[in-house]
This record gives structure tokens, sequence and C-alpha cells, in this order.
């Protein structure tokens, strides 16, 4: 059965860490990473092919030196009880500490109907257990509870990032203890670096799925995912599975590598499900991974397993060009 959303990959160029947040007005609000990660852009449109013309608007630019100076991160937009909310990672140097950045998790808000106007207020870091590494937090609501999901580094613990489960008390506070509900030990979680990062949420057949992404950001960067009942305790480590093997990632036939990152939306008819994500479309890469601008963000369709689960299937080509 061939989808009815027709999408053209990629459907923007040179934007890792894709977020996209279908609204109730129509639109698809999109951020992103751009690739000098020096400032936050937002852009909608009424279709995801339509993203790359729509003009982005520069919400937030860095500071010239301390905290929220360098290396500006994932930003996703989200809204809830009638507000804007952008979840985003910054750093204070460029530089790594035993190969480690130095990132922590920040919070803008948005009191404006349409988040392209208004103002932009930053509402602080988003404190955890721990001053460490710490990035790509999103949010989700679950039976009249909000959550956040994050990565971040637990000192005790070998590797770059775990994830992490709280209850929230407002959007860029957390209310009770965090939980870590999955960290990097399977062999494709830790190929060049021990990662678990970039989660999305997906609820769906009464299960919450939460996607994330693990290993390197070169060619081995690839997807798991880990699912609990709707029923259970979400704050419970014993309430989540995990992949055993990878959901989504390098596909040589179609030519796309590194898949990840990714979030979640539906088709304009709300009729299908669609993961948004980025990928480079080839391998060799010159110096480090993460300073490549070409991760260019991409969309399909997938579909439904019989047991409930998602079938992301494998990243698609690139399109032939247009005449």
């Amino acid at each position: 059965m061939f989808p009815k959303e027709s999408l053209n990959n990629p459907v923007l160029p040179q934007r890792a860490d894709p977020w996209v947040y279908k609204h109730t007005d129509g639109y698809y609000y999109f951020s992103a990473s751009v690739p000098e990660y020096d400032r936050i852009e937002i852009r909608r449109s009424r279709t995801l092919n339509d993203l790359s013309k729509a003009e982005p608007l520069t919400i937030w630019k860095k500071y010239d030196s301390g905290l929220m100076s360098a290396n500006i991160w994932a930003p996703e937009i989200h809204y809830t009880a009638g507000k804007w909310y952008v979840y985003f990672a910054a750093a204070h140097t460029s530089e790594t500490f035993d190969g480690i950045f130095d990132h922590r998790m920040y919070v803008l808000e948005n009191e404006a109907d349409n988040p392209l106007e208004g103002t932009w207020v930053e509402k602080g870091q988003i404190v955890t257990d721990w001053e460490s590494f710490s990035l790509d937090a999103t949010r989700f609501d679950h039976k009249g509870i909000s959550y956040l999901v994050w990565a971040q580094k637990d000192p005790a613990i070998d590797g770059n990032s775990n994830l992490y489960i709280a209850e929230l008390e407002n959007p860029w506070t957390l209310k009770g203890p965090q939980v870590m509900i999955s960290k990097p030990e399977l062999p494709w979680e830790i190929i060049g670096f021990k990662v678990n990062e970039g989660a999305a949420v997906l609820e769906r057949n009464g299960t919450i799925f939460i996607s994330y992404s693990a290993s390197a950001t070169d060619y081995n960067y690839c997807m798991g995912l880990l699912a609990a009942s709707s029923d259970s305790d979400l704050l419970n480590p014993a309430s989540w599975s995990k992949s055993t093997y990878p959901v989504f990632q390098s596909n040589e036939t179609t030519g796309q590598f590194g898949p990840g990152h990714n979030s979640f939306t539906r088709s304009a008819d709300d009729s299908e499900d669609i993961i948004v994500y980025h990928a480079r479309n080839y391998t060799e890469i010159v110096g480090d991974p993460l300073y490549d601008p070409n991760r260019h963000t991409r969309a399909q369709v997938f579909t439904w397993n019989m047991n409930g689960t998602p079938n992301f299937g494998f990243p698609l080509p690139d399109d032939s060009p247009k005449a």
C-alpha cells in the first residue's frame, strides 16, 4: 500500500536534529540545529514539502561568552497550556573535557498565539541531579501528568549519555526524581561513542514508545526504541523494554547514512504517521562528523506491525532532481 502523503526528500538541506510540531491551526512548526550552531530558528508551513520555502525566523542567538555561548543544539518547539516553548542545549565552550562536551538544557517561552510573533523569554536552565553534560530535552503529557525525557552523562556511569525521565512541575522545572530508562550497552549503541540521545515520544495501541539515537554521529548513527504500557508507572525503569536491534539505520542501497535524531508528526489530512529525521547521503566525512553540515532533514510515512509496534522501514533515497 503506497502512502497518500507525497514527500520530497530531503525536505530541508543542512538541518540536523529536526523537530516538527503540527499545531491545531494546521501549520507545521519546525526547528532544528543550524550548521553554525549559533542561533535558534523556527519556521512554519502548511505542508512538510513547503518547509524549505518558509522564511526562517531567528528567535534567539548565542551569547558572546559564558553560558549559552557555544554549540546551540537540537532546539525543539512545543505547545502546552496556551504557551509556546523551545527546549535546547547550549555549552560555554566548543572544547571537550575527556571527550565530552559541556552542554546544559535551557528553555524559552512565548505567550503569543503565533510563535513567529510575540517575545521569546529565557526561563533558565533545567536543573537535574548532576551538573553534567545534558541535552535533547523533550516533553509529553500523559494522563494529566507532564514528563520530560532527556539525555545526560551520569558521572558514575561510563559513556557519554543515558536517557532519563522525570515529572515536570512546570515546563522548565523537574518535580520529582529523575529515573534512568536506558543506557548504551548493546553493540550497536556503543560504536565510536556510548550514546543514547535524541528521544522522541509516540503513543499508540496502548503503548508509550520512545525512539532514540545511538553511537557516533557518522554512518553508525542509528535508532532504537523503548516501550512501556500506557497503564504502567512511567517512572519505574522496569516498565520500559528496549529493542534488541536498531529500528532505523543506514542503508547502502538507498544511499542514506546515519539516520536519527527524529521527531514524529502526522500527514496533512491526519491519516498517516510520519517520521522526520536527519541523514547524510555519503559516508566519507572530513574531520569531526558533528561539524559536517550535510545532515539533511528528511521525512517519510511509516506503518504499524500487527503486534502494535511502529515499522519505520528503511530511509528512502533522495528524490531524483526535478526538471
